[in-house]
């Protein structure tokens, strides 16, 4: 599979996420504009694939703009809860005095570390959730999408899967379907699909049954930011996954590259949490399925507290807090 992002012929190129599983496209992102929008709709998301975008914006800012601190303040406000989107803004204007082509290149350095740093994490993170678990092959649990379209290449929590599944040690993956826009039931699942691994698409609230009923050996969700007490910001829904864990016994494990540890955080109640459109609950295709006047509570992350985790991984193995 080709990057998720990338820089070709001076212009940024995603695969648009929003678009699978039905249709397999890429967007040519040519304006920072393009750029902003494509990460607020979720064409590009993933925290790993933000910093990338984070950084990549930048480059496209600092050919193509005369006011290229304000393109990046743009960028790096798309979406306010994942670290790593500011840290990859600021990671390539480090680059800014140097001109245009020392930010590219320092955008496209970042791009190649991701990579490879997302593979070390999944196989330190592989060998945790073996040593936590005695059941083979083993009977996995993703929320979300933290898989290849989450990163630049690869995958953090779905990573653990393709490690494991290519020692032959994977069962079958439970892929909760997710919100918003239903990320796992789209994304994770049309991953698993490509690579062939045994999955079973739930809906988000059948999680703690198929736990009760034996039928998780483990839980492996990604990250959006982590505090330095080791709380962790997710998709919404987490929070309610590990707590099921703990209650059955069940390993809660995640997986993230160290950019996505937010060491200026204490700890997880001062996350900003991104709350979407009202729309995603009150209709379907277009048709509302509410009341006309009801109103929405709909957040896209939540924080689970970092006594109901098993372990944070990083490329540096289990994090220390």
């Amino acid at each position: 599979m080709r990057r998720t992002i990338d820089w070709v012929d001076g212009a940024i190129v995603i695969i648009d996420q929003t678009a699978l599983p039905v249709n397999y496209r890429l967007l040519r992102l040519e304006t920072v504009g393009q750029l902003v929008d494509a990460i607020q709709r979720l064409a590009v998301r993933g925290a790993p694939a933000l910093g990338a975008a984070g950084a990549l914006g930048v480059a496209l800012a600092a050919a193509r703009s005369h006011d290229v601190r304000a393109d990046a303040e743009l960028i790096a406000r798309a979406r306010p809860t994942a670290v790593n989107l500011a840290w990859g803004v600021e990671r390539a204007l480090g680059q800014l005095p140097h001109g245009p082509e020392a930010v590219l290149a320092e955008a496209l350095a970042l791009l190649a570390e991701d990579e490879e740093l997302n593979k070390t994490a999944s196989a330190h993170a592989a060998e945790v959730v073996l040593a936590e678990t005695s059941r083979r092959p083993l009977r996995l649990l993703s929320h979300c999408n933290a898989g290849h379209l989450a990163t630049v290449g690869w995958g953090s929590a779905l990573g653990v899967v393709w490690h494991l599944h290519e020692r032959g040690l994977v069962e079958e993956v439970l892929v909760d379907e997710t919100r918003p826009l239903l990320q796992g039931a789209r994304l994770t699942a049309w991953e698993l699909a490509q690579a062939n691994v045994p999955y079973r698409v739930q809906p988000d609230s059948a999680a703690a049954a198929a736990m009760a009923r034996g039928m998780v050996d483990c839980v492996l969700v990604g990250a959006d930011r982590i505090a330095a007490n080791g709380d962790v910001a997710n998709k919404i829904g987490t929070y309610g996954l590990a707590i099921a864990a703990r209650h059955h016994g069940v390993p809660f494990v995640v997986v993230a590259p160290s950019s996505t540890v937010d060491g200026k955080l204490a700890d997880g109640a001062a996350v900003v949490i991104e709350e979407r459109d009202a729309r995603e609950l009150t209709e379907y295709a277009g048709t509302p399925i509410t009341p006309p006047d009801a109103r929405a509570f709909n957040p896209a992350f939540d924080v689970t507290p970092a006594a109901l985790i098993t372990a944070v991984v990083t490329e540096h193995g289990r994090l220390k807090t």
